[in-house]
Formats: C-alpha cells, sequence, structure tokens
C-alpha cells in the first residue's frame, strides 16, 4: 500500500476545502438552520412532540443525514471528475498507484469533510434545540457508515458524468427526494397504512431511521435492518468502482 500517495491526495482534497470554505461549509450551515426555522418553529408550534421527541429535535437526525448524502456525493464526484476535465487523471491512471489507493484517498477526503460537516451541524443545532443522545457509539458509526458509503456513490457518479451537468442530476433530482419522503420531518407512524408500506421501498428510511434511533432509542424500522441496508449499499458500490477500473469504464477513453 502506497501510503505517500494517499497521503498527498487526501491532503491536496482536504486543502480545497479551504479554499471553497463558503460553498462547503457555511452555505450547508445556513441551509439547515433554515430548516430549524422553518420546520422547528413554524411547524414544530403545531406538532408538538413526535414519538416522545420534541418535533425541533425529531428532525435533527433527518438534517444531518440529508448533508451527509449531498456533501458527500458532492465532494467525491467533483473531485474526481476535475481531474478528468482537465486531463490529470491520465498521469493519475499512469502512476504507480493502485484503483484501491486512488478510491482510498479521493473517497477518504470526501467522507471526511461531509462527517466534519455532519458534526458541526450537530453543534449547530444544539443552539434550536436540546438534544440527547441515547447511543453516541452507534451515532458515530451511522455517521461514518453513511458518509464513506455515499462519498463512493458520488466517486461512481464523478466518472460516469461527462459533463457538469450530470454532477447535480443525481443528488438534486433522487438523493434529495428520497431523503425528504424518508422520514426525515415525520415518523411512518403518521403515515396511512398503505403509505407506510410503499415508503419502506425508499432505502433512505433505513439510514434516517437507525441514525434517529442512536440519538432517542427509536425507530420505524428495526436498526439492525438498516445496518444491513447500509451494508449492502456499501457493498455494491466497492463492486461498481472495482468494475469501473478493471474495465477503464469513461477512464481511458
Amino acid at each position: 500500500m502506497n501510503w505517500q500517495a494517499i497521503k498527498t491526495i487526501y491532503l491536496a482534497e482536504m486543502a480545497r476545502t479551504g479554499r471553497t470554505i463558503g460553498q462547503s461549509v457555511i452555505s450547508p450551515i445556513i441551509s439547515t438552520s433554515l430548516y430549524f426555522v422553518v420546520f422547528g418553529s413554524a411547524i414544530g408550534s403545531r406538532i408538538t412532540e413526535v414519538q416522545g421527541v420534541s418535533y425541533g429535535a425529531f428532525i435533527v437526525p433527518g438534517l444531518i443525514m440529508l448533508s451527509l448524502m449531498t456533501q458527500g456525493i458532492s465532494n467525491a464526484s467533483f473531485a474526481i471528475y476535475f481531474p478528468k476535465f482537465i486531463g490529470t487523471i491520465y498521469e493519475l491512471l499512469s502512476a504507480p498507484v493502485s484503483f484501491v489507493e486512488i478510491v482510498a484517498s479521493y473517497v477518504g477526503a470526501a467522507a471526511t469533510k461531509s462527517a466534519v460537516l455532519g458534526l458541526i451541524i450537530l453543534a449547530t443545532s444544539e443552539l434550536f434545540v436540546d438534544l440527547h443522545i441515547a447511543h453516541p457509539f452507534w451515532m458515530i458509526a451511522f455517521l461514518l457508515l453513511t458518509a464513506i458509503t455515499f462519498s463512493l456513490f458520488g466517486f461512481i457518479i464523478g466518472i460516469w458524468a461527462d459533463n457538469f451537468e450530470k454532477l447535480t442530476v443525481i443528488p438534486l433530482l433522487v438523493v434529495t427526494p428520497l431523503t425528504f419522503l424518508g422520514g426525515t420531518f415525520y415518523s411512518l407512524d403518521m403515515l396511512p397504512p398503505f403509505w407506510q408500506k410503499v415508503t419502506l421501498i425508499n432505502p433512505v428510511v433505513y439510514l434516517v431511521s437507525g441514525f434517529r434511533w442512536s440519538f432517542y432509542d427509536t425507530a420505524d424500522v428495526s436498526v439492525g435492518v438498516s445496518l444491513l441496508m447500509i451494508g449492502l449499499f456499501l457493498a455494491v458500490c466497492i463492486a461498481l468502482v472495482a468494475w469501473i477500473f478493471k474495465t477503464g469504464y469513461r477512464l481511458k477513453t
């Protein structure tokens, strides 16, 4: 394992955050604060509690998950697409660096940035609501697993995309709607029985539910199923990345 190569790419990607701190950090924090103002205050004044938790506190895990997924995808997809766009990807592919080291450095940097942002949003939410984390270890575990998985997914999107517009198609038209419909702002118990069953098709439900359980010891679905789903998605992403580097899909042409 070429640790020097991993360190070099990782630090270069982390340094890029400092140059785009407004877009990478400040913008998501402002957006999350607006969610608290609109949903936590306006709707929270009408919905006092959900599953024994104040509404403002109830939506915190979902908002963190929303940021983790969107930022993980955004950071990783742009990180690998930009070298493709300017042509430096060929220098990287011809260097004595394996695909494992390339993926580990780019995905590691994207996951680090999204995880740190998630913790910043968690700290910011303390300004609006009182939080209690029932299972701190599992909270960190879900945080890191989600950050790594969706950064890996973003890496795949960055390789697949052949223009800048495609970098935002899946996050905006797929991931964000699934997050909003995945129990971020409500419990599945609040839905009619038919829609409860339909909602279970949405994979984001399991991520939000598991993460919320780590806070309040309450979940819409089994915690074991939540871990299984994120593990399955992670395995699929790893398999796709391995296939991409094996075949050279969108890398050698």
